[in-house]
């Protein structure tokens, strides 16, 4: 089974710092991630003057502001693209970002991104679908709060503007911060898999790590998940996150029940074989057996003893002649 990309997602919980964006990425890569991604986006372009603010971003900000003044203190300019990049160079880990405007798709673009991580509020963004479709890259497709409808339509686009539907992976999602458990519908994964015919991952929103060890054993090849270096920081998503020590505790766990799912063909296993001998029952004799003897369940059973006749030879040796003698708990031979 092909190893699960983990993303480790540092969002904005990075708060505008450049400082501790590259904290993050240093975090990321000491908890094994494969990626580190963050959001780019030019906030008078993303959103408008009059949009209030999610309900949880409410609960973690209070309501003193906007969601573009919020925004705006969150956005990393072209300087802090490049430094975080060459840090994630320098750390050996993958630099990605989710564009939220056509001219971050374009900045990103340029950057030299090989994958394109697609946002779950951009599905039904024609232009923006169109944009990164035409640039033929690899794309994970976030999918919160989207039906299966807009899903296939959202894949539809992004193949008819050139992208190859074999290097779409699209996730699972829930974009409620903290996802209550009773509405992940981890299922909905195999749903779009079989639906679609295409990759498929798990974006995790909820509290903890259980939801994206279950999702990897339901075969999402992609895990994503928020993490912060402090859930106790001010911002909008750092509640939802995890700590980097719980980040290092779910790449472990990924990575032991990936190893674990295995090919699905059921045989002896390399690291057991050895023992299938010492494990299942031969033929011995039950008493002694003086030559002549019949062989019957009087005087032969089972046990374990290394090697020999199996157990499942049993009939094929009842009523037959011993040609010698056997002692007590001596392997049976024909």
């Amino acid at each position: 089974m092909p190893k699960v990309f983990i993303i480790a997602e540092a969002g904005v919980n990075h708060n505008g710092s450049l400082a501790t964006a590259r904290k993050m990425v240093d975090a990321a890569a000491k908890a094994g991630a494969d990626a580190v991604k963050f959001q780019t986006f030019m906030a008078d372009a993303l959103v408008s003057v009059f949009a209030p603010k999610a309900g949880y971003q409410v609960r973690a900000t209070g309501k003193g502001e906007g969601q573009l003044d919020m925004i705006r203190r969150l956005e990393l300019d072209q300087n802090a693209h490049e430094r975080l990049i060459e840090h994630c160079h320098r750390r050996k880990i993958m630099f990605l970002s989710s564009p939220f405007d056509l001219g971050s798709i374009d900045r990103l673009s340029r950057l030299g991104m090989k994958l394109f991580k697609i946002p779950s509020g951009e599905i039904t963004n024609l232009p923006y679908l169109r944009k990164i479709g035409s640039l033929r890259k690899k794309v994970i497709l976030s999918t919160g709060m989207s039906t299966l409808r807009e899903i296939k339509e959202a894949v539809a686009i992004l193949s008819a503007s050139g992208t190859n539907k074999n290097d779409i992976t699209v996730l699972h999602c829930n974009t409620e911060y903290p996802t209550p458990y009773e509405d992940v519908n981890l299922r909905a994964m195999g749903t779009i898999r079989k639906e679609l015919g295409v990759k498929v991952g798990y974006s995790d929103h909820t509290l903890g790590t259980e939801i994206s060890v279950a999702a990897v054993a339901l075969g999402a090849c992609v895990i994503e998940k928020h993490f912060t270096l402090d859930r106790d920081m001010p911002g909008p998503d750092h509640r939802a996150s995890l700590e980097p020590h719980e980040l290092k505790a779910l790449v472990h766990a990924v990575r032991h029940v990936s190893a674990g799912m295995g090919d699905g063909i059921k045989r002896p296993s390399s690291s057991e074989a050895k023992n299938i001998s010492m494990a299942r029952k031969h033929i011995v004799a039950l008493d002694n057996i003086h030559k002549g003897d019949v062989l019957s369940e009087r005087n032969i059973t089972v046990k374990r003893c290394g090697s020999g006749l199996s157990a499942m030879q049993w009939d094929k040796v009842l009523g037959k002649t011993a040609k010698k003698h056997f002692k007590k708990d001596e392997l049976i031979s024909l």
